[in-house]
């Protein structure tokens, strides 16, 4: 449990550290747009790819079955996700949309692959590094075809085949997952120099993201969407983790595999839903609300599955 309180602590005071100096004007909205890109495209897309290229046992490290159960708690919540809009009637169709999309979209890159490299070791975290791959695809997946079901007749039409495939299939992190296991495969040394460069290219990536997560935290759309937020908080924070862990107990894979999953699947709803709903017709409000308090749950809910886990 001392490692638990060790790894989660520091994470969130770092995130708190953000939100902190975004209210003092520290950070202005230029700089906050600039430095995610610069974390999205290089430093994490560099973290992810040098964890899986030096990975001594890759084979060993992927199980499909890890895969197929993840997927399917993914699915299955979804299906509840979509569910709850029916019962509540489904009257406003971009806070349905958005609603389904945030209860099983995951902030995989900043807080996910945060907790996994602080708290796993080497081999964990190149099998954390694979699973993002198969993960992010998947949620960006279901996330476009929620908020285009739910709010295609809206004034934005959504996105064509081309965009979703730039959106999905060209994301950084799934091309660096990528290559960072062809370059594995290959047996090919990789240079001393351009080692270094990644590690120090990587070092950013982690801290920089939590103080982007924590500049992104907004409480004052949380008053008016708490219910709505609370809901997507416990099919997010509790629910998913725990479909996931039903799965993988029914399924006799052990538990070595399960943790890089449920590090995963118990990440807070990532701002990309945001994004997403201003560009796809979504419920920008809900979203933001929904970002704000999984964020600032995610500790007490990283907290209690590690240390479920552990024990």
């Amino acid at each position: 449990m001392t490692k638990v309180i060790t790894t989660i602590i520091p994470i969130f005071m770092l995130i708190g550290l953000g939100a902190g100096v975004r209210r003092l004007g520290f950070i202005e909205d230029e700089f906050v747009r600039a430095a995610n890109r610069l974390v999205f495209f290089l430093a994490i897309p560099a973290l992810v790819f040098r964890a899986l290229s030096r990975a001594s046992s890759l084979h060993s490290e992927f199980d499909s079955g890890s895969v197929f159960m993840m997927v399917l708690a993914v699915l299955i919540v979804g299906g509840i996700a979509v569910f709850c809009n029916w019962r509540r009637g489904g009257k406003e169709r971009a806070l349905a949309g958005t609603f389904a999309q945030a209860s099983i979209h995951g902030n995989l890159g900043y807080i996910g692959l945060a907790v996994s490299f602080y708290y796993l070791d080497e081999s964990g975290f190149a099998r954390t590094s694979m699973l993002v791959g198969f993960l992010m695809i998947l949620q960006n997946l279901l996330g476009v075809i929620f908020l285009q079901v739910y709010c295609g007749g809206s004034e934005r039409k959504g996105c064509g085949f081309r965009d979703l495939f730039s959106r999905v299939l060209l994301n950084p992190v799934i091309l660096a997952a990528i290559g960072g296991i062809i370059f594995n495969l290959s047996r090919l040394p990789m240079p001393e120099i351009g080692d270094r460069f990644l590690m120090i290219l990587s070092g950013m990536a982690l801290p920089m993201g939590l103080l982007l997560i924590g500049s992104s935290i907004t409480p004052a759309l949380l008053r008016r969407w708490l219910p709505q937020a609370f809901q997507i908080a416990f099919l997010k924070l509790f629910l998913l983790p725990a479909v996931a862990v039903a799965l993988f107990r029914w399924g006799g894979i052990e538990s070595a595999n399960l943790v890089p999953v449920i590090i995963l699947l118990a990440a807070p709803t990532a701002t990309l839903t945001y994004v997403m709903a201003r560009e796809m017709g979504g419920h920008v409000d809900l979203a933001v609300a929904s970002v704000s308090l999984t964020t600032m749950l995610s500790a007490f809910s990283y907290a209690l599955w590690l240390g479920w886990l552990t024990s």
